[in-house]
């Protein structure tokens, strides 16, 4: 009896929770986030605030997003910046947002276009593992054609 009562009040607590995290992402500042917001997304748009992080625009080298699918190919690029690479997208949509601080190396960009891709995917009911190894030795990220290969280089640099 008493493990329903638990159960109950953690579900509860679960609600209230949503509730109020659904409440915080109406706020003017966090409205680009999605509805099933995680805490790590609501410290990164805080810390773009801050201006203690960048947004990194990933497309396709041919200028397509990768919106839809992932894993093929991949190209990053500097704050507020577009750079071309491939990435596996959809047409015409938008390049895809990621985060990073603004001390970042290439491995940190690596690491939050992964979690970036991972989020996308479980919300979209997509395919849930991807072999990064492969795409990482497969595939390349590249900033006004420089091929970013030293995992440890700043982005800023």
């Amino acid at each position: 009896m008493a493990e329903a009562d638990e159960e109950l009040a953690h579900a509860d607590v679960l609600e209230l929770f949503q509730a109020a995290l659904a409440r915080l992402v109406r706020d003017p500042l966090l409205c680009d986030l999605p509805p099933q917001v995680t805490p790590e997304e609501i410290g990164s748009q805080v810390a773009l605030e801050y201006g203690q992080a960048m947004t990194v625009r990933v497309c396709k080298a041919d200028g397509e997003s990768m919106r839809e699918r992932s894993g093929r190919r991949a190209a990053g690029s500097g704050r507020r910046g577009r750079a071309r690479g491939n990435a596996g997208a959809e047409s015409g949509a938008a390049p895809a947002a990621v985060v990073v601080v603004q001390n970042a190396t290439v491995l940190d960009l690596k690491k939050a276009l992964r979690r970036h891709v991972q989020l996308r995917q479980a919300r979209r009911g997509g395919v849930q593992h991807l072999s990064w190894r492969y795409i990482w030795r497969t595939y390349h990220l590249t900033y006004g054609g420089e091929k970013l290969a030293d995992d440890g280089k700043k982005l800023r640099e």
